[in-house]
């Protein structure tokens, strides 16, 4: 071992001086020598890394003094770092130098002038093609500066996934080998070069790489940068690769659900196709057939929800979510993959496995009949139950409010099916009204009666002035709680919609209602829904279809 170790010092010594003799090789003498050289070269580095990936990096600098400047005038010189695998074996010489913990100033410096080497190594050419910038290697060779860089980053990231990846040898994985102190330092090498195409497998290789480590051995400046990439879409990554960013840093999967929520409650949007289109595009929906991942973006959802006061943008959005993430866990072809039940653990399974049917699988004659069943479930766990916990009650209308599909169907079964209306309305009164403090909710579902009957007076009527529904209005002009208006406007949306006497006055009694009630955003929500829902299932009343595109029309000038 000693004799090893001075063989090793009297080599670095050599090399340095040879290192030092060269330059950055502008002479023709010192071009020639190099040439004849170089594979000793790279083989003496091949020594090194090969000795330096089973030390730690204090003990390596503690026994080879010298390999800081040996390396730093090397990664200086365009024929070494040219020079067939020899930027490679530099690369992980570094990163083996590369502190992942480091506990002093001197350590701090060294990391930064490893981080300025690993990035000169792929990005000294600045990636432009100026004839005027290129090296004398690469001209002489014939390339461009752009060419020359282009092919060396392919070379790079193809041998860095390979070392990653492991060798397999009769079936045998030794993906072990690599140390997770270098792992941390090529996902920090990755940093300033994220966005570039060619890296794409080497991130993947990376996000999906487990070395058994029993804490994170991607350095978190990786994760949040990726993360940053992907949602700004300055990168393309595989669905597997983005979900196991999510799960290995859930910071960076909250981060993605709020600017999910940002995006949408921020831009204008005339459609819920183009809601369900950006939710896609995120891939939330995909990633929450993970129940870890799931849970996380339900509380922050929920979280959500609960600050903006229930709020029509933020609802819709919530609920178009979980639409999809019912798709996504329907198309999931596992064959081992988690019940629904599973995701919503906490909760009254009765009221979940009905809450759970997709509307559309069932026959719409079978709707009424559905919800009575889901309004029946509910009434008796919240009014039969002792549910003391404001807490324990937002719980249960969250759930109710996930998935508010069935109470737009609700809403709708009112007006359009022959039902016993009272537990529809009660279920529509949990929604809008949740808290029976001072019996408010009782208050609400007299109210919702009376507005009902009214409409359902007027429903056969085909022809209607706007004066014929002001009484209908007036009962919602002075109610200070809110929770009553908004299910007045759903009912009287719903009525305009599906009376034939409705669609004479939508227009006008739309305009008159959203001035009145500041509720523009809220029908609009309605509108929306309604119109998804009409296209998934197929409208035979087209005069309906026609209505709706032309108070979105409208109303989307407004909002």
């Amino acid at each position: 071992m000693a004799q090893h170790t001075t063989v090793s010092k009297l080599n670095f010594e050599y090399w340095l001086d040879k290192a030092i003799e060269w330059g950055q090789a502008t002479t023709l003498e010192s071009q020639k020598d190099m040439c004849l050289h170089l594979p000793q070269l790279q083989e003496f580095l091949r020594q090194i890394y090969e000795t330096l990936k089973h030390m730690d990096s204090f003990v390596a600098i503690q026994q080879f003094p010298l390999i800081g400047q040996l390396l730093g005038r090397l990664c200086w010189n365009p024929f070494v770092i040219g020079y067939d695998e020899s930027q490679k074996t530099l690369m992980w010489c570094l990163c083996c130098l590369y502190s992942s913990e480091p506990q002093n100033p001197v350590e701090l410096k060294a990391n930064s002038w490893i981080r300025s080497l690993l990035c000169h190594l792929l990005s000294s050419s600045k990636w432009e093609s100026n004839e005027a910038e290129t090296s004398t290697f690469t001209s002489t060779l014939g390339y461009t500066s752009a060419d020359y860089y282009c092919h060396l980053v392919k070379n790079m990231v193809f041998s860095l996934v390979t070392e990653l990846k492991g060798n397999q040898f009769n079936g045998l994985n030794i993906q072990g080998r690599v140390s997770a102190s270098r792992v941390n330092a090529v996902s920090l090498f990755c940093l300033p070069l994220i966005t570039l195409p060619d890296l794409t497998s080497l991130l993947e290789t990376l996000l999906l790489y487990h070395g058994g480590a029993s804490k994170e051995i991607l350095s978190l400046e990786f994760l949040e940068t990726v993360n940053e990439a992907f949602l700004k879409k300055k990168i393309s990554l595989p669905e597997s690769a983005v979900f196991n960013l999510w799960l290995r840093h859930p910071p960076s999967l909250e981060k993605a659900t709020l600017y999910l929520l940002d995006q949408l409650v921020s831009i204008q949007l005339n459609s819920l196709e183009e809601v369900a289109c950006v939710i896609k595009e995120s891939l939330l929906p995909q990633a929450a057939i993970h129940p870890a991942i799931f849970r996380i973006v339900n509380e922050i959802f929920k979280n959500a929800l609960w600050e903006t006061s229930g709020t029509p943008e933020v609802m819709t959005v919530i609920q178009m979510f979980i639409q999809l993430f019912l798709q996504a866990h329907q198309n999931e072809n596992k064959q081992h993959k988690f019940p629904l039940k599973a995701y919503f653990p906490y909760h009254h399974q009765p009221l979940v496995t009905a809450l759970l049917r997709c509307p559309f699988g069932l026959p719409t004659t079978q709707w009424s009949q559905h919800l009575k069943h889901i309004s029946d479930m509910l009434k008796a766990f919240v009014e039969d139950t002792n549910i003391s916990s404001p807490a324990d009650l937002f719980e249960i209308w969250f759930l109710v409010a996930c998935f508010g599909e069935w109470l737009d169907i609700a809403a709708e079964q009112l007006l359009k099916a022959a039902v016993e209306p009272d537990a529809l309305l009660w279920l529509l009164a949990f929604y809008y009204c949740p808290q029976n403090e001072n019996q408010q909710r009782t208050q609400t579902m007299v109210e919702a009666q009376a507005v009902y009957n009214h409409l359902m007076m007027l429903f056969s009527c085909t022809v209607l002035s706007v004066k014929d529904l002001e009484a209908a209005v007036y009962s919602i002009m002075d109610i200070e709680q809110c929770c009553n208006q908004h299910l007045i406007i759903h009912l009287l949306t719903n009525f305009l919609l599906f009376s034939s006497g409705g669609h004479t006055i939508a227009q006008e009694f739309i305009y008159h209602i959203t001035e009145t009630t500041d509720s523009s955003k809220e029908v609009c929500n309605i509108l929306i829904r309604t119109a998804y829902r009409i296209n998934r299932i197929g409208e035979e009343n087209q005069s309906t279809v026609k209505l709706l595109n032309e108070l979105l029309q409208k109303l989307a000038l407004k909002v």
